[in-house]
């Protein structure tokens, strides 16, 4: 049976300079699309690439003193590293100067001229460089460029332009018969009241102020105007021939499913494209969706306001996953998002560290502990087992629902909630509890094969948003890949399989003042140009890191005896809660060995009672027992405290087991 077709596009990226995570979030969230729809089984076609041409391009290139052409291919190339770095599976990186394209430029603006709907006029008004668009007065917000907000200037110079009104009835009427065509509804309702129904335009095409631009062939003098260029990459980089028999390709895949871009240029994707598609007589995509930006902080990135952050440095520091986690996860539907070093240290150190990887480690290190590694179904089963089973096949269809949606960020809440319901399955079930009963041993299998396949099959959700981490994950646990279509068949995990000998830790939790600090030294670097070759930090900061020590007060020196006199051992938080009615305190139990004891301590202002379960501790475990808001405490947990008052809970170095003695 033939796979069913899907093609879609981002917005191609305009080469006046490096793209900021903002920029890359765009790539990230059509990757997690593309890779979503290939495990559905679609045969997708995903398109981006870059917008070469343009005034901007030139007046940079000649402020540094270099052709137009070495300008945008030296940026080009490093946006075609960052979208690879963030390890995305495009199918087709056009430029706008490929030799193929501009030629189809050319037959098309002809072919557009000669049938009537581009004519030679005049253009009058305010013109916006950075946007490279024209305004009338009225369009102007405080006499600024409406979109971007810059300076605008009176220009005047021979043009030509496209006849908008001629399409314009056709257009407003395809966009009320097919309610998808533009999503979110709010940007449908922003085309049509501000723009369509109060009248359109004709749209000036091209320019003849600057030459960095395809020539118009039977007026050299002109270039086309950049988004008659521009918008035309998604037909000519699959093989659209203007006056000949387009490829294969084209055929097979126009009208494109899915057109990406950002909600700043939504007007041109939604009205002047499917106009230019009508008068080329071509069918109009199936859905353009203007997604929301990424704010830094609480404004747009901008260079000129300094709150720029780049999608490298931020892998630098925490990974690709993590990043493309929380670009994907943090972003609304039809609303800004925001981001932050020291958000994006929360989110990793809650979900990614605590949610995901310690669920894994927990995992795969109980079936190495009591069964070798080997991880079979005993068919011993409980109600609690039907109630995951139910919540791991329903999350598959939800994704699935969110995703026709392309509502992403819900889809990775719905797939994080079941790692929380596993989670939640291994305090139900308490697997160390069973592993202390011979008789019980067959439940334990039992158990432990249930949350290796829920894990298994959340890591297959999770493939299109972290590759790279549900690649790590099914490893772990002898597990194979599976398509969206058997996921909801739950037991297809086969019996007798093992998992990996040693869990790898897949996020480590994050001090923020320390990527803080970090931060600070590889922007200071990089505005000095004195980067280390060894590791990317200057060699100063290197040595100030290890000259970061505390001096405290010493205690009265004891003998060994009253050293003897205390008992330390290691012990695993195997459930943990905030203490009602204190700002500090956190009620832990711990098993130590056989036993169970519960420890009250003051970090809750340093750890949530989700990042304390399934850690191994050092314990003080003869200290009498003292009450504490009304709780009993039978112990004490050893934490090392900074000049800052930040608590770090004392763990062993190496993997040890509950109640190993401390000496």
């Amino acid at each position: 049976m033939e796979k069913q077709k899907f093609y879609m596009t981002t917005a191609i990226a305009y080469t006046s300079g490096k793209p900021h995570i903002g920029n890359t979030y765009e790539i990230v969230l059509a990757d997690a699309i593309a890779r979503f729809k290939r495990l559905q089984g679609y045969d997708v076609f995903f398109q981006t690439g870059t917008d070469e041409h343009g005034q901007k391009v030139e007046e940079k290139a000649g402020a540094i003193g270099v052709t137009p052409k070495e300008f945008v291919d030296d940026v080009a190339k490093q946006i075609r590293e960052i979208w690879d770095l963030m390890n995305t599976s495009y199918d087709k990186f056009i430029r706008t100067t490929d030799t193929d394209h501009e030629k189809q430029v050319q037959k098309i603006f002809k072919k557009l001229y000669d049938q009537g709907d581009i004519y030679k006029g005049y253009y009058e008004g305010m013109y916006c460089t950075p946007c490279e668009s024209f305004f009338t007065e009225s369009q102007l917000v405080d006499g600024k460029c409406p979109d971007c907000g810059r300076e605008v200037k009176p220009a005047k110079e021979e043009a030509y332009f496209f006849k908008m009104s001629k399409y314009a009835d056709r257009l407003i009427e395809h966009i009320n018969t097919h309610p998808e065509f533009i999503q979110p509804v709010s940007r449908k309702n922003e085309m049509m009241n501000n723009f369509l129904l109060p009248g359109l335009q004709d749209l000036c095409v091209s320019r003849t102020s600057f030459k960095w631009g395809i020539p118009v062939d039977f007026d050299p003098k002109h270039v086309v105007y950049v988004w008659l260029d521009a918008l035309t990459n998604y037909i000519t980089g699959i093989g659209y021939e203007c006056d000949g028999e387009s490829s294969g390709l084209f055929k097979k895949n126009w009208p494109a499913d899915l057109h990406l871009i950002g909600k700043d240029i939504i007007r041109f994707h939604t009205i002047y494209w499917p106009i230019f598609l009508m008068a080329l007589d071509l069918p109009l995509p199936r859905q353009i969706f203007g997604h929301p930006w990424l704010l830094q902080g609480d404004g747009k990135m901008s260079k000129s306001k300094g709150n720029v952050l780049y999608a490298d440095d931020m892998v630098e520091q925490f990974g690709v996953d993590a990043v493309r986690y929380f670009v994907l996860h943090e972003m609304p539907f039809d609303n800004d998002g925001v981001i932050t070093w020291e958000l994006m240290v929360e989110r990793i150190n809650s979900e990614l560290a605590n949610t995901l990887g310690n669920l894994v480690n927990r995992t795969v290190s109980m079936s190495n502990k009591y069964f070798d590694g080997v991880v079979n179904n005993t068919g011993v089963v409980d109600p609690v087992d039907r109630d995951l089973r139910e919540v791991v096949i329903g999350t598959v269809q939800q994704v699935a629902d969110k995703m026709e949606e392309l509502r992403v960020a819900d889809a990775m809440t719905e797939i994080f909630a079941l790692f929380k319901r596993c989670n939640k399955y291994i305090d139900e079930t308490t697997p160390w509890l069973l592993a202390k009963d011979e008789a019980k041993k067959d439940r334990l299998a039992t158990v432990l094969y249930n949350l290796v396949e829920s894990i298994s099959i959340g890591a297959c959700l999770l493939e299109p948003f972290m590759p790279e981490t549900a690649g790590k994950i099914l490893a772990q646990l002898g597990a194979k890949k599976r398509s969206v279509d058997v996921m909801n068949m739950f037991g297809l995990y086969q019996s007798g399989n093992k998992v990996t000998e040693k869990p790898e830790i897949l996020f480590a939790r994050l001090d923020v003042t320390e990527v803080l600090e970090k931060v600070a030294v590889m922007q200071a670097a990089k505005e000095a140009g004195n980067v280390s070759a060894t590791d990317g930090q200057p060699e100063d900061a290197q040595n100030q890191e290890e000259a970061q020590v505390i001096d405290i007060e010493p205690k009265a020196e004891i003998t060994y005896d009253d050293f003897a006199r205390l008992q330390f051992q290691v012990g695993e938080i195997i459930a943990c809660e905030a203490v009602k009615k204190s700002r500090k305190l956190l009620c832990s139990q711990v098993r130590i060995g056989s036993q169970v004891k519960q420890i009250v301590s003051g970090i809750k202002a340093h750890y949530t009672p989700e990042e304390m379960v399934g850690k191994k501790v050092m314990v003080v475990v003869n200290l009498k027992p003292a009450t504490l808001a009304g709780i009993q405490s039978e112990g004490m947990l050893l934490c090392a405290e900074d000049a800052d008052g930040n608590l770090a809970l004392m763990t062993p170095e190496k993997d040890m087991p509950s109640g190993a003695e401390i000496c």
